[in-house]
């Protein structure tokens, strides 16, 4: 039986087919380093997603002006920007990261439900610096090539690699894999279920040693950030609610001094 995972999945592939990754831009990657970025932090490393909807939330941002918002991730304090580009769930585009690339100095991570090579080559055609694999699409065998050659192909051209987990054995597998940074995604893509515990819970039985360890969705609090960070977690990755926030720039900054 199908779950949104599949539906997502299967939303990307035609997607791809439809050309929406042929786009053309020139707005070449900087090539800066998100992991380098989350190590110097000295507060807690947060990196504000840009993003217009959500399948769980429905419209969240209308009008995205994007080079407003992303200067004001930027001065709150974040880390990293990430910017979801899939269009046909999450109402995002390309253009949104190539602007946002334009206006900042900060690390921006390219979120979409990556299956192919010329998705990665979209991404660092925007400028993307580094760009989001999900454990799942891989396991799933919608990925047109197998976990290590994409993270190879994504390297080759300068991109780092965020490798998102939901299960603990997915997990392992990210941990052991080339992905420069590991995450654990709070929501469950096929259901679109959150649960905090679930960083707690995987941390809990698997040891990390040497890679960057990213908590993503559901994170709404400073005391969230303090509970995750205890769990074990490195950074995190917030989107709705600090795109919902009444001031952008205040709401990454009460999260940037949640530590």
């Amino acid at each position: 039986m199908l779950d949104f995972l599949d539906t997502l999945a299967m939303g990307a592939k035609k997607t791809v087919e439809e050309g929406y990754y042929r786009v053309g831009l020139k707005n070449p990657s900087r090539s800066m380093s998100l992991a380098g970025s989350i190590l110097a932090c000295k507060k807690a490393p947060i990196i504000a997603e840009i993003k217009l909807a959500s399948p769980s939330f429905g419209m969240i941002k209308r009008n995205l002006d994007a080079s407003r918002v992303s200067k004001q991730i930027e001065r709150g304090g974040a880390v990293g920007i990430s910017v979801l580009t899939e269009p046909k769930h999450f109402e995002g585009s390309l253009e949104i990261l190539a602007e946002a690339r334009s206006q900042v100095k900060i690390p921006i991570l390219t979120k979409d439900i990556v299956l192919t090579l010329n998705q990665i080559d979209a991404a660092y055609d925007a400028g993307a610096d580094a760009i989001l694999f999900i454990t799942a699409l891989f396991d799933r065998g919608y990925c047109e090539k197998n976990l290590a050659e994409m993270i190879n192909y994504a390297h080759s051209k300068g991109l780092e690699v965020l490798l998102e987990a939901h299960t603990e054995k997915e997990f392992k597998c990210a941990v052991s894999s080339g992905a420069d940074i590991v995450g654990i995604n709070n929501r469950d893509l096929r259901t679109l279920k959150v649960d905090l515990d679930t960083t707690k819970r995987i941390l809990k039985t698997v040891h990390v040693e040497d890679k960057i360890v990213v908590s993503e969705s559901g994170i709404k609090s400073a005391e969230d950030i303090r509970f995750l960070r205890e769990c074990g977690a490195d950074a995190f990755l917030v989107g709705s609610s600090v795109m919902t926030a009444s001031s952008i720039e205040e709401a990454v900054k009460r999260l940037v001094d949640a530590i």
